[in-house]
């Protein structure tokens, strides 16, 4: 029953920032600035980066909101879509050439920064080939409808249109096609 009502209270969230109400917005914007702050401070982030990429972040919620690309599946669907928006904005920009231009060299006595840099870099290319193996072991629709919607940024609408059925049943088969490669991806000697 505490669900539901949690989940009753995301969508309220998602009315009151469709219609701009600018007392939700703030609550929002400010209850989850510190996590994604936290986030970038520790990998090779400033301040002013976290702030600028939190920004980009929530007006992306804020739009995607709007347009009706997003629909809440748990209690705290918001917040964790907007903390995973900020995070991939932060990794796209550490990959781009943007961030390896303006990155200044470093003397060697900085190693200790270097091999933190480093283990992050590690970790981020372990997580992705344990994400590659999973997703090669996914079912085939379950692939073509990720590859849509993340890759050749198929809406939803279109998505449905192609496997013939409802546009919310599409969503509910993206959210399961998502636990089930997560669950690959944390299992990865699991078939």
């Amino acid at each position: 029953m505490g669900e539901i009502k949690h989940i009753e209270q995301q969508f309220e969230l998602i009315s009151a920032i469709k219609a701009n109400n600018e007392r939700a917005l703030q609550k929002l914007y400010i209850e989850n600035f510190y996590k994604t702050e936290q986030y970038i401070l520790k990998n090779n982030g400033t301040m002013p980066q976290a702030k600028d990429t939190y920004q980009e972040a929530f007006i992306t919620v804020w739009r995607n909101i709007k347009d009706g690309k997003f629909v809440p599946e748990n209690e705290t669907a918001v917040q964790g879509y907007l903390y995973q928006i900020a995070k991939y904005k932060w990794l796209d920009f550490l990959r781009s050439s943007r961030y390896k231009k303006t990155t200044p060299f470093e003397p060697l006595e900085n190693n200790k920064d270097m091999a933190i840099s480093e283990t992050i870099d590690t970790e981020t290319e372990t997580k992705r080939k344990q994400t590659m193996l999973a997703f090669e072991k996914l079912g085939t629709e379950c692939k073509k409808l990720l590859t849509d919607f993340y890759y050749n940024k198929k809406s939803m609408r279109e998505i449905a249109s192609q496997f013939e059925i409802e546009e919310a049943s599409a969503r509910n088969k993206k959210y399961r096609c998502i636990n089930k490669l997560r669950e690959l991806t944390l299992s990865p000697t699991k078939s």
